[in-house]
């Protein structure tokens, strides 16, 4: 098998070269993974009590299923990253699809909790593959800044969309077929990227880069895994010793692969990178915006579950329009930054997404799922607009050889953003929710089922059904109102936060040119750059 460009991608691709059909071919194989690999994020909601029936799964458990893929996602990815520029993206991406292939069989057929649980922890581990290396080859195959961001904002599209899409699918699949059936649909896109990769990408490596330093590979698991497993338990069961112990360690542990890294001839990451003014400033949008995203994208779920009484996949249906505009704003901010600075684009994007919040912030109980929804779906739309575009400039920012470790600490950076936003909104949340049931709750109300409904709204409707009507009502409905409340000040919250965002872009990128239109080709591209380049063997 031969290779396109074994070597940096200076030798290989002419900068500004115009992406030909094989690229646009395979950025769609690599989109459509990405959608799948997202998915499994948030198929299994609607399986658990399947998994329950056939496993003999406990609530625990069940929970530890959903977790152990995202946390094992989280974890590999700078590792991923980093293997990617030493081995061969292609090589690796397609090596994580056919292990994703397997374990997705293993998974849809397990006897038993842990053979379940293993297949998706190493379903996560394949998954770590796809993003920094499918961002690292885009960036390889689209050379041209414009035809980029479009590629970019592509691939990010499949992948949100697939975030948003899985309870639907999940529902769907188990209203017809066994609980397996959710694993399996990763099989035949995995098969198409296996069969359609060595011909439609290209390899890249950087042949100076060293083997892997495996205690950095230890300490960036270990820190990643940490935090993560204890912001996720903070926003799940509130303050805890061992959550807090969990992230506290896991700062540390960063912190020490941090300085590892600076001590190393040839590090995993590069911390160089932050000097990049572009990089850093894309990492901190990445970071804070994924943190509201995820804060407010978890209250507004739950608002549609508690207060309006929506099914898990009423919700999902539901949250489509919202998505929808998401995916516009993520394919209208490179085009815009054909002809406004980006960091007006990107400034234009977190002022509508503000305006989104403050629609969210005067939503009430009885208001419906209107207000909602619009309020929500200008959220998504405004946070779009930059979404693929920040990730195209930091990527941009970069050397090609480093395009892999840069995709790997963007996409590791958003995971941090959104567990660190469920835990701390979701937090705020609950005391906003806490003090204002309080000062609402109907007189007579017991002080045991008081006691009860401050734990979660959840807890107040249970509570409920032990009062007599009129007062299990009236206590129903000071919970949906403390609930409401609580999402409220998160909006506010948010829209405070875009807004900085807004003012960080300008002050930031504010030097940063138009990105220029691609050049309208003469004749028909056939190939691309890089496949013009001297092959060498792969």
């Amino acid at each position: 098998m031969s290779s396109h460009a074994d070597m940096p991608s200076d030798a290989s691709a002419a900068p500004g070269a115009l992406a030909g059909r094989r690229e646009f071919a395979g950025l769609a194989v690599l989109a459509l993974a990405a959608l799948l690999m997202s998915l499994d994020l948030s198929v299994l909601y609607l399986a658990l009590p399947h998994l329950s029936v056939a496993l003999g799964a406990n609530s625990t458990e069940q929970l530890w299923v959903v977790d152990i893929y995202g946390f094992m996602t989280a974890g590999f990815l700078i590792t991923m990253g980093s293997l990617g520029d030493r081995v061969g993206r292609r090589k690796l991406l397609l090596l994580g699809a056919a292990l994703f292939g397997v374990t997705s069989v293993v998974a849809a057929f397990s006897t038993s909790f842990w053979m379940l649980f293993g297949a998706r922890a190493l379903m996560g581990v394949a998954a770590a593959t796809v993003m920094p290396c499918g961002l690292g080859l885009i960036s390889h195959m689209f050379a041209h800044p414009a035809q980029r961001g479009m590629a970019i904002a592509s691939w990010m599209s499949c992948f949100m969309g697939g975030l948003l899409i899985g309870p639907v699918v999940g529902g769907v699949l188990l209203r017809f077929f066994w609980w397996g059936s959710v694993f399996l649909i990763g099989v035949p896109v995995m098969l198409l990227l296996l069969l359609t990769g060595p011909r439609l990408l290209p390899e890249y490596r950087n042949p100076h880069r060293g083997p892997l330093d495996l205690a950095s590979v230890a300490l960036s698991l270990a820190g990643v895994l940490l935090v993560i497993f204890g912001l996720k338990e903070l926003a799940k069961n509130g303050w805890a010793p061992v959550p807090v112990a969990a992230v506290v360690v896991g700062l540390v542990t960063a912190v020490a692969f941090v300085v590892r890294q600076r001590s190393l001839r040839d590090p995993m990451l590069d911390t160089k990178l932050f000097r990049n003014q572009i990089f850093a400033a894309a990492v901190i949008f990445g970071l804070l915006g994924g943190a509201v995203q995820g804060g407010s994208s978890l209250l507004v779920t739950l608002h549609l579950q508690t207060v309006e009484g929506l099914s898990t996949l009423g919700t999902g249906l539901w949250m489509l329009p919202p998505t929808l505009g998401l995916i516009v704003g993520l394919m209208l901010g490179p085009g815009l930054a054909q002809r406004i600075r980006p960091a007006y684009v990107l400034a234009f994007g977190m002022v509508v997404a503000a305006l989104g919040y403050v629609v969210l912030s005067q939503v009430t109980r009885t208001g419906g799922l209107a207000p909602v929804l619009i309020g929500f779906g200008i959220v998504l739309f405004g946070v779009g607009i930059p979404l693929g575009l920040v990730t195209g400039l930091a990527i941009g920012a970069v050397s090609t050889e480093k395009t892999g470790s840069a995709s790997a600490v963007m996409q590791t950076g958003s995971e941090f953003g959104v567990a660190f936003g469920i835990a701390a909104l979701g937090s705020v949340a609950a005391a906003v929710y806490r003090t204002e049931l309080t000062d609402g709750l109907p007189s007579g109300v017991t002080t045991e089922a008081a006691q009860a409904a401050r734990a979660s709204v959840e807890a107040a409707e249970t509570a409920a059904r032990s009062l007599p009507s009129p007062l299990g009502s009236g206590l129903v409905d000071a919970a949906h109102d403390a609930f409401t409340a609580g999402l409220n000040t998160v909006a506010l919250v948010g829209a405070i936060v875009v807004l900085g965002l807004a003012v960080l872009s300008v002050a930031a990128l504010r030097k940063v040119a138009p990105v220029p239109p691609p050049p309208k080709p003469q004749k028909p591209a056939s190939g691309t750059a890089a496949a013009e380049a001297p092959a060498q063997a792969g």
